[in-house]
């Protein structure tokens, strides 16, 4: 099983001049403490459930190569990255990038963006999700393309690439995984089946019929369930103790889960307590496996 930490806000006694500083130490320590995972969001104004758009965000990838260079150990990726918000071809040299300086930690995190606030107020353009599914679709496809090393041109509905060329390779191979966030039955999990390595789906209720779901697609799609990792986000309360981590970790890979991230609210400083917890984790095996 394994643990990670999501560090969502960036709303930190000081203000501005104190980012750097504290961000940096949530990635050392999480770091030290043996975490497999660090991730950040994908957006560029705070978001409704975390806190006021005007809090302070850090852009995704700036933040996780200054992580990189912090840290030796554990894996980088964004939560997810909005197909939106960067061309494929921009995005999978972003990641190469990212993946070549960290020594091969990096993930591609990846989903067909929400948050048109953001998209509106910096002009992004953010068309109906029926397209934007089309373009997570497309992402994906040369994705795999790229890391693959063909250059032949890309013809798509919304893409066109005429060469392809992604020079360095990544240090991962075959590539860094792909992560797809959300957990819509007809089009996310169906593309989780096809194109990504992990999934994340959020700690709730329905975990389990999604995580049926995903079995579902995978069968039609001739992959082997087992060889996609399955995440979950869960937001703990206060400052959860060592205990308190490791019974979430327990619930959740009863229901399948093998990877938890734990995100922070805003003020939280888990990095810690999870390391606490890392090592009573160890023998915990999710359900199926």
């Amino acid at each position: 099983m394994r643990i990670g930490l999501q560090v969502p806000s960036f709303t930190f006694p000081g203000g501005p001049e104190r980012i750097a500083a504290e961000y940096g130490r949530m990635a050392r320590e999480a770091d030290q403490a043996g975490l497999h995972s660090f991730w950040v969001m994908d957006h560029f104004f705070q978001i409704r459930v975390v806190g006021p758009a005007e809090e302070p965000m850090l852009e995704g990838y700036t933040a996780l190569a200054y992580a990189a260079a912090l840290t030796e150990k554990i894996t980088l990726g964004t939560m997810v990255t909005g197909v939106t918000y960067r061309h494929p071809g921009i995005l999978v040299k972003t990641v190469t990038t990212l993946d070549v300086l960290s020594g091969g930690r990096a993930w591609l995190g990846i989903g067909a963006a929400w948050n048109d606030e953001e998209s509106r107020g910096l002009g992004v353009p953010f068309p109906p999700t029926a397209e934007r599914f089309e373009r997570l679709e497309e992402t994906l496809r040369i994705a795999h393309q790229m890391w693959k090393g063909d250059e032949s041109a890309f013809e798509g509905e919304h893409y066109r690439l005429e060469r392809p060329l992604n020079s360095p390779q990544p240090v991962r191979r075959p590539h860094p995984p792909i992560l797809i966030g959300g957990s819509g039955e007809k089009k996310t999990l169906r593309f989780v089946a096809k194109y990504a390595d992990a999934c994340n789906i959020f700690d709730a209720e329905d975990l389990r019929h999604k995580l049926d779901v995903l079995r579902e697609h995978c069968e039609r799609e001739g992959r082997d369930y087992a060889d996609i990792e399955k995440t979950s986000l869960t937001l703990p309360h206060g400052r959860p103790s060592a205990d308190q981590v490791v019974d979430t970790v327990g619930r959740l890979a009863e229901a399948g889960v093998d990877h938890v991230i734990f995100s922070q609210a805003t003020g939280q400083d888990l990095a810690g307590v999870l390391g606490e917890a890392v090592a009573q984790t160890e023998k915990i095996t999710p359900a199926g496996r």
